[in-house]
C-alpha cells in the first residue's frame, strides 16, 4: 500500500458512508494529535482505547523526516488486554480534509470504540497506520529507536521534539507509556 493515503481514505468514506447525515464525528488521537491540535473542534475530552499500544514504528517521511531518511512517528499495535490513553476531539466532517493530508503518510482512517476518562463511551475514528503501508519501519529496541530518533529531522522540526511533546503530553494527562518513556529515558542518556 502506498505511503499516501489521502485518495484511499476519501473511497473509504464513499463506500462506508461514513459521514452521511452527521454533523460531528469524534476522533481519537494517541501522538501528535494529543498535543498538536491545528484543527477547529467542538470538544476535546481525555479518552482511552481498548486492545491497542502505541508504537514508534511508523516512518515519517513528510514531517518528522524525509523520503530519504524519515523519522519516526507513532502508530497503533494490536496487544490483548493493552489500554492506549490518548485525547478524543469532536470535529465537524469537513476537519478531514486537513485531517486526512495531516496523516497523509500511511495512516487509515478506521472506526474505534473509545471510552472518556470522566465516563461514557462514543464510536468514532482513529487513523492507524498498518504494517502494510511503505512508510512502516517495524518493530526495533527502545534504544534503536531513541537513536533513530536523535538523528532525524524534517519540515515539521527535529524527530525529538515530537518524542517529548509527547512524552510531556502524557505525563500532563496523568498516564503512563512505558515505551514513550524508555525511549526518552534512552534519548536523554545518549546526550539528547
Amino acid at each position: 500500500m502506498s505511503h499516501n493515503t489521502i485518495e484511499i481514505n476519501r473511497a473509504m468514506d464513499r463506500s462506508m458512508n461514513l459521514f452521511d447525515g452527521r454533523h460531528s464525528v469524534w476522533l481519537f488521537g494517541y501522538g501528535s494529535l494529543i498535543w498538536k491540535a491545528d484543527f477547529p473542534f467542538i470538544e476535546r475530552r481525555p479518552a482511552s482505547i481498548a486492545g491497542w499500544v502505541r508504537r514508534f514504528w511508523q516512518g515519517s517521511h513528510d514531517h518528522r523526516g524525509t523520503p530519504d531518511a524519515p523519522g519516526r512517528v507513532v502508530t497503533l499495535v494490536p496487544q490483548e488486554n493493552a489500554v492506549c490513553h490518548g485525547m478524543a476531539y469532536l470535529v465537524t466532517p469537513e476537519e478531514f480534509l486537513h485531517l486526512d493530508h495531516r496523516e497523509k503518510n500511511g495512516y487509515l482512517r478506521l472506526p474505534i470504540d473509545m471510552r472518556f476518562d470522566g465516563g461514557g463511551s462514543e464510536k468514532g475514528l482513529v487513523y492507524i497506520a498498518r504494517h502494510d503501508n511503505a512508510a512502516y519501519l517495524g518493530e526495533a529496541s527502545e534504544l534503536e529507536i531513541a537513536r533513530h530518533i536523535a538523528g532525524a529531522r524534517g519540515p515539521s522540526g527535529p524527530n525529538v521534539e515530537y518524542l517529548v511533546h509527547l512524552a510531556h503530553a502524557l505525563r500532563d494527562m496523568g498516564h503512563e507509556d512505558e515505551h514513550v518513556f524508555a525511549i526518552e529515558r534512552h534519548l536523554a542518556g545518549l546526550g539528547r
